[in-house]
Parts: structure tokens; C-alpha cells; sequence
């Protein structure tokens, strides 16, 4: 007899080993239907899978999250499927899901064009029709690899034969189509209705330039029909909030093949990059923290110490001088230490709270570059605070409290908050690992914060509690951090003396809100779709004269409303009034107002607000007490 415990805690007994799709099937015909798999023990698997002992299941479908993860999983096979029907001389390497979808990976002698997109998405959906099982078969590994070769497909059996020898692999058939895969999959095709195929890139074989180019074909799937569309619709929005996009027509910076993974900030967008740095450091004055300044390029043997070498050096950008190797830094946290170490620390010192805008160098692939989000040179609002085991609790609610104030002033109302334990590669003992975490999910809750926990995604020294924005369009965005570290100090011996006139080692708190100041311009140029808020916005003003006579009247007025400090751009140019009110609209600016004869004898501005809004006729002190206010309230 084998008893099975369901979801709701409720157990079903059978008097033989039984499938998962048996398990739905005496529940009801219904969730029969929908099954796309099961959890067994934990353990996700085929709705085919046969439970032999006493078990905890859960009939997986559509309306699970790891319901979508199979239905994406299988329509990366389907797609491959589709391209050996179309393209038999194609060969098949490997197909992941991905966020939002999926991809995979063929060899063929030519690149594929959006004809053929559009030619194995009909095809796709043709297999779907034929509604055919998928299932599943073991080998031994050498017969997997003599079978792959056998049909040509040399990728496939190249990744058979790296697995150990003495191993059995998996394959998943659906009609004609077998693939090498761990599975699980849906039980047949028929479960696969909404997905669209999306674009083709280039990808190396295994990730190495040294490998033959492959052509990558991304797809997105998705559980329903509305959520398919309201995905796409998603992308159509985003493709017109594109930062790189905007940039480019706003005028605010450019990448240049010059210096790839490197910006170009044009006189607008700087003026947006110091908004934003003199807010956060204002930020840092208003919280305690003293800024610093270390360099750029540190020995080597540094790097060594703090355990980064080992870890990032594939990614650090190296130079040597006077038989002496130096790198780049790719993150400030070492440089602190070294300053605090400066001169005797005592316990009253503490927290000790270092900020600075600190500029680093990660050596990027090329592949992975993105506008001003993914880049290689990079500046953070980095900052880092010394405290002792005592105080870990009381800064990292402080912390969570200022960040929250932060992202509501840009505009960001929605925090998803998740706390990252240790990984696997990790240094320090795991008591100190305990304490840390323990320190992060207690400061969460004491901020009345629902959180997540991400297993095994914490840094190598220490776990940490992401906070990641939800955009306008619904779109997530990893910005902030505080990370909890004992090992850092203890590897470049910092100290201060207690209360008992000991020697101790200072905790050390990673933490920053904006994080790379390049990458946060970025999201806010897409959340707000280049219509910055008027105290961010690089043109807060724009004046326009009617005609010729009224540009003394005009530079008055520029005259005052910038001794208030507002930024403003004065036309005097002679075009029409009607074409020179469009252009600046297409700048997304704050305010145009407009001067002709009236509003020059009235000593008063004709204002529209952005969106084509008319305000009418105001005085100048109507319009400044307008625009004191957005900028206060920061609207």
C-alpha cells in the first residue's frame, strides 16, 4: 500500500505503485486535465513518474509558478523540434529557460532571418496541434554519445561525453525529436499554446570566443493567452522607454566604439548625473556618514588579501609598473578598510559611517554590455559602516528606512525586499555566518518589511539583503544592498579598541542605494520614459518669444527664474511660435512658457505644462511658487 500526502494535508491510499498523472486522475478529471507535472517530496518530476513509497505530492499545473518553468522548458524543445523540421541540416546544442522565457542554441550554415522566425513559430504551432506525448527514455552514457553521433548531432554528444562514464542520461522524445535533457517536460505538446519567438543574437559555443559562432533564438512562453499579450504589450512599452533610445534624442550622453562599456555624458545628462549625486550626498551629510576618496588602481597583493583576486580577477582590469602589478578596482570596500585603519579606533568611534562616490572598472564581455546599465566603468554610491556585533541590528533598520525614503523621492513606491544566505564558495565560519544572517531577517521584520529569502546567493563574505525597485510597466530592477561582513576586516587586520581596552575587530556593513549611479539614470530615464521629474529634469524651463520684440522682456525673465536656480533655455530664435513649442515638447521638459506682446505688457508667462497641459497666463512670482513646489515635493 502506498500513501500519498497532498497539499491540503489530506492522504490517499493505493494498493501499488503509482504515477503522478494516476495521483491527478483520482482527484478529479479536471486537474487530470491541467497537470503538466508533480512534486514529489520536493522534487519536481513528470506527470509520468511512478511513486513507489509513501510520499508527499503536488500536482503541478499552469497556475504554478513551477508550472510555467516546465511550460517554458518544453517550448525551448518545441522550438528545437520545429528547427530540425524546417532546417534538418541544423544541429542542436543546448536550449535553458531565462527570465521570461527561453533560448536555445543551433549550428547552421547560414543565419537564420525573421522569414525563418516566422516560418518555425507556424511550424511550432502546428506540433502543438498534433498534440503529441512527450516521453521520457534512459541510457547509459557511451550508448547516448554513439547515438547523437549516429544522427549528426556532434554538440549533443560533445556534452554527452563530458558527463562522467558511469552515469546514465536522460532523453525526451515527442515525435520525431529526441534531446538529451534532465527533465521534466509536459506530458505532451498540447499543453504549449502561447508563445512567440522573439529575436536571433550570435552566442559562442560554451561561452569561448574561441568557438564557433552560434545563432541563439529567444522565445518568451507563457501560461495564458492574456499573459502572453500583456508580456507583449509590456515589451512595446519598454522598447519606447529604451534609456539608449532617449538618450540619443534628449541629448544626455553616448557609447562610444571608442571606449566600449564606457559613457559619454553630454552637458544635459551630466546635469542629470549631479542631481542625483548631490542628492545622495546630501543623503550622506544628513546620516552620519563622512565622504572619502580612495584611488582607483591598488597592488595586487590587496586584492589577494581580501579574497577578490580568487574570485573577480577575470573580471579586473590589470596593469603592471616597476615589475609591480596593480589593478583597477572593481569595488570600494578594500580602499575603506585601508582608511580606517588610518590612526587608533576606539569603540566610541563607532558606527564609523564612509560614503563615496566611488568610480570602479569591471571588465565586462562584450556580449553583456547594455546602453548604461550593463557597462564597464561605473561610479556607486558606495558606502560602508563599522560597528560592532551590538549595533549590526539598529544600522541595518536605519539603513532599510533611508533607503525606503530614497527610492519614494525618484519615484518608487514598490520595494520587493529578499535576504541572500551563504553560498556554497564562501569564507568565514559559519557561526559568523549565523550571527549575520540572523542580523539581516531580524532587521527586516523589526521594519515591518515582508521579505524573501534567496538560498545560497549571498557574496562570498557575507549575506546581504537586495532591494529591488518595480518600475512603472512592472519591470524589477536590483538596486540596493547591505551586506554583512566579519571576514574582510579580520583578512586586513582592522581593528578598534573596547570598552575593556581590547583589541577587536570592527563588523563591516557593505551597503548602497543607488547602487552604479549609470545603471540607476538608466531606469529612471525608462520609469519616467524620459520625462523626468522638474527637479531631476536637465531643462527644468524652456522661454519662448513670439517675435523678435519681446527677447529683452525674455532675458529678464530667464534672468530671474535662474537666480532662483532654476535651469532654464532661453529661444529667441524667429520660427514660429507653433514649431518652436513642438521641438521643446519633444524634449519632455518640465514647463515652456511663452512670451509675446500680452503677456510683455502684463509682465506675466503663458505656461503649458508637460503633456500639452495650458495653464494660462501667469505672473512670474504665480509660476516660480509652481515650480518651488514640484522641486520641493519633488513631483
Amino acid at each position: 500500500m502506498i500513501q500519498i500526502t497532498l497539499p491540503d494535508s489530506s492522504k490517499r491510499d493505493y494498493p501499488q505503485a503509482v504515477t503522478v498523472a494516476e495521483v491527478a486522475a483520482s482527484i478529479g478529471t479536471g486537474l487530470a486535465k491541467a497537470a503538466l507535472g508533480g512534486k514529489v517530496d520536493g522534487k519536481l518530476v513528470d506527470t509520468s513518474y511512478l511513486i513507489s513509497q509513501d510520499s508527499a505530492v503536488s500536482i503541478i499545473t499552469a497556475k504554478d509558478a513551477d508550472g510555467l518553468e516546465l511550460i517554458r522548458h518544453s517550448v525551448a524543445h518545441l522550438l528545437a523540434y520545429a528547427v530540425k523540421e524546417l532546417f534538418p541540416e541544423a544541429q542542436v546544442t543546448i536550449g535553458p529557460v531565462i527570465e521570461n522565457g527561453f533560448f536555445y542554441d543551433f549550428s547552421y550554415k547560414r543565419p537564420f532571418t525573421p522569414e525563418d522566425l516566422v516560418a518555425i513559430e507556424k511550424r511550432m504551432t502546428e506540433l502543438v496541434a498534433k498534440d503529441e506525448p512527450v516521453t521520457r527514455r534512459v541510457l547509459p552514457r557511451d550508448e547516448a554519445v554513439a547515438h547523437f553521433k549516429s544522427m549528426g548531432e556532434h554538440y549533443k554528444a560533445e556534452i554527452i561525453a563530458s558527463i562522467p562514464a558511469n552515469e546514465d542520461v536522460s532523453l525526451y522524445r515527442e515525435g520525431a525529436f529526441e534531446d538529451l535533457c534532465r527533465g521534466p517536460h509536459v506530458p505532451s505538446t498540447g499543453k504549449l499554446k502561447f508563445f512567440k519567438l522573439m529575436k536571433v543574437a550570435g552566442a559562442y559555443w560554451r561561452g569561448d570566443h574561441r568557438n564557433e559562432m552560434l545563432q541563439r533564438i529567444y522565445g518568451t512562453a507563457w501560461a495564458s493567452k492574456d499573459e502572453l499579450q500583456q508580456y507583449l504589450t509590456m515589451l512595446e512599452e519598454a522598447d519606447k522607454r529604451d534609456h539608449r533610445k532617449l538618450g540619443k534624442e534628449l541629448d544626455l550622453f553616448h557609447i562610444d566604439d571608442h571606449a566600449p562599456g564606457l559613457v559619454f555624458w553630454h552637458p544635459k545628462g551630466w546635469t542629470v548625473w549631479q542631481g542625483v549625486e548631490q542628492y545622495m550626498r546630501k543623503v550622506y551629510q544628513d546620516n552620519g556618514y563622512q565622504e572619502v576618496k580612495g584611488p582607483q588602481l591598488l597592488d595586487k597583493t590587496l586584492w589577494e588579501k581580501t579574497g577578490h583576486w580568487d574570485k573577480y580577477r577575470d573580471n579586473m582590469f590589470t596593469t603592471e609598473s616597476e615589475k609591480r602589478d596593480f589593478a583597477l578596482k572593481p569595488m570600494n570596500c578594500p580602499g575603506h578598510i585601508l582608511i580606517f585603519k588610518q590612526g587608533i579606533k576606539s569603540y566610541r568611534d563607532l558606527p564609523l559611517r564612509y560614503g563615496e562616490f566611488g568610480q570602479c572598472h569591471r571588465n565586462e564581455p562584450t556580449g553583456g554590455l547594455h546602453g548604461i546599465m550593463r557597462v564597464r566603468g561605473f561610479t556607486q554610491d558606495d558606502g560602508h559602516i563599522f560597528c560592532t556585533e551590538e549595533q549590526i541590528l539598529k544600522e541595518c533598520v536605519d539603513y532599510t528606512t533611508l533607503l525606503q525614503k530614497v527610492y519614494t523621492d525618484f519615484g518608487f513606491k514598490n520595494i520587493i525586499y529578499k535576504v541572500a544566505t551563504r553560498p556554497d564558495a564562501r569564507i568565514g565560519s559559519d557561526e559568523s555566518w549565523d550571527k549575520a544572517e540572523a542580523a539581516l531577517i531580524e532587521s527586516l521584520r523589526a521594519s515591518g518589511c515582508d521579505f524573501e529569502i534567496s538560498p545560497g546567493e549571498g557574496a562570498f563574505y557575507g549575506p546581504k539583503i537586495e532591494y529591488t525597485l518595480k518600475d512603472a510597466i512592472g519591470r524589477q530592477w536590483q538596486c540596493g544592498t547591505i551586506q554583512v561582513d566579519f571576514s574582510m576586516p579580520e583578512r586586513l587586520d582592522a581593528e578598534y579598541v573596547g570598552e575593556d581596552g581590547a583589541r577587536h575587530r570592527p563588523v563591516m556593513l557593505h551597503r548602497a542605494i543607488v547602487g552604479s549611479l549609470e545603471r540607476f539614470i538608466g531606469i529612471l530615464i525608462e520609469e519616467h520614459a524620459g520625462a523626468l521629474p522638474t527637479w531631476l529634469a536637465p531643462e527644468q524651463v524652456s522661454l519662448l518669444t513670439i517675435t523678435d520684440s519681446q527677447a529683452d522682456y525674455a532675458k529678464c525673465v530667464a534672468k530671474t527664474l535662474q537666480n532662483q536656480g532654476l535651469r532654464v533655455n532661453l529661444d529667441l530664435r524667429n520660427e514660429k511660435i507653433t514649431y518652436k513649442i513642438r521641438e521643446h515638447a519633444l524634449q519632455k521638459q518640465p514647463y515652456i512658457l511663452v512670451v509675446g506682446d500680452k503677456e510683455m505688457a502684463a509682465g506675466a508667462v503663458s505656461v503649458r505644462a508637460r503633456g500639452n497641459k495650458d495653464l494660462g497666463v501667469m505672473s512670474i512670482e504665480a509660476f516660480s511658487e509652481r515650480i518651488a513646489s514640484d522641486i520641493a515635493q519633488k513631483a
